[in-house]
């Protein structure tokens, strides 16, 4: 009796046992046994945009970049096709220009420039009569030290600079009018065909109208729609563009004084 006993306990262990291991090795739950409940998944935070970068496929214009070399002629240098004068900076009294030419075109006085620029005035003439029926002439071109000297006087006249001070000692500035003689040195010059359309169009041949109406207090003299500066295409063209008048703001130097 007792050895039957022995053997049922022993029975129920061995089963116990296989059970425990099958639930081992299967991941098995006996019926009644409380599940675990799974962990929450965490939740997904939606990303706050950054203001300061374009959306997804927003296009981006590219950031404007100034290749202009502003350093590629001298600002001092006399004989500098970028020459600043104005009643601060100064020419030299002995300086003349090395390649004074006659200007080819028609003129109350005989017409001398520089090469350069005597080219660009021939261009410039030419295209106001092709494209606009107009006939230009000069009024005054280059002239010397000691010219300006007997110009100036007593220094009366606003419009007159002093000697050392006036752009035509460079041999790059004319005044230029209509051939009629129509509002020659005067500021009823800007009100005629050739005046607007010098003012329209000289940049193309690299001039500059240099004394603006609206810019008095940055070039030191008063408007003259009749003076325009030879400064050479690449320049002119980089002014027009970028909406700069006066060679003082462009290259970021003081208003020149009165």
């Amino acid at each position: 009796m007792r050895r039957n006993r022995t053997i049922a306990v022993a029975s129920v262990l061995v089963i116990g046992g296989l059970v425990a291991g099958a639930l081992a090795l299967g991941g098995g739950v006996l019926a009644g046994t409380p599940k675990e409940t799974p962990a929450a998944a965490p939740e997904t935070q939606t990303p706050t945009p950054d203001p300061t970068r374009p959306a997804p496929g927003t296009a981006v214009d590219p950031a404007a970049v100034d290749t202009f070399d502003r350093n590629a002629h001298s600002l001092d240098d006399p004989a500098s096709i970028w020459v600043v004068v104005n009643r601060a900076r100064s020419m030299p009294s002995d300086y003349v220009p090395p390649d004074l030419v006659d200007v080819p075109i028609a003129h109350t006085n005989v017409p001398v420039l520089r090469q350069e620029a005597s080219d660009a005035v021939v261009a410039m003439a030419n295209a106001a009569r092709d494209e606009a029926g107009l006939e230009l002439a000069s009024n005054s071109a280059y002239r010397s030290y000691d010219t300006q000297v007997g110009l100036y006087g007593d220094g009366s006249d606003p419009t007159t600079a002093p000697p050392g001070a006036s752009e035509h000692q460079t041999g790059f500035a004319i005044d230029i009018g209509a051939a009629s003689g129509e509002c020659s040195l005067n500021t009823c010059m800007a009100d005629t065909a050739e005046g607007i359309w010098l003012r329209d169009n000289a940049w193309r041949f690299g001039f500059l109208l240099r004394y603006p109406a609206e810019k008095v207090d940055i070039t030191g003299y008063p408007f003259e729609p009749w003076h325009f500066r030879y400064v050479g295409v690449d320049l002119s063209t980089e002014m027009h563009d970028t909406g700069f008048t006066t060679l003082e703001e462009f290259f970021g130097l003081p208003a020149a004084p009165m």
